[in-house]
């Protein structure tokens, strides 16, 4: 069997068999507002296996948005991180920061 891995569009297609269309790209988001708050607490808890499952269901849920909204997801990330790189960023010191610009 060969390897195969999902792609926003076999995503889309399962999310609209699974829960039909989507009539409000609000309520994507806000489901995966839900299960990123679910992703905080594992990271919390120290599960790193359930810490990847919350992942996997935000970016599922991000993927069914891109669809919905018409725009493919991963170019929006590579067109983002263009801009990022040209942003002068101030780190926190934890791993994160901000941009000066």
């Amino acid at each position: 069997m060969a390897n195969r891995h999902e792609t926003q569009s076999t995503i889309a297609g399962w999310g609209e068999e699974t829960f039909g269309p989507v009539s409000n790209p609000v309520a994507l988001a806000r489901r995966a507002s839900i299960e990123m708050d679910e992703l905080i607490e594992a990271l919390e808890k120290g599960d790193t296996e359930e810490a990847a499952r919350e992942t996997a269901d935000v970016l599922i849920l991000l993927n069914r948005l891109g669809t919905t909204l018409g725009f493919d997801l991963l170019e929006a990330v590579d067109a983002k991180m263009k801009v990022n790189r040209a942003r002068h960023w101030v780190p926190a010191g934890d791993g994160t920061g901000r941009h000066r610009d």
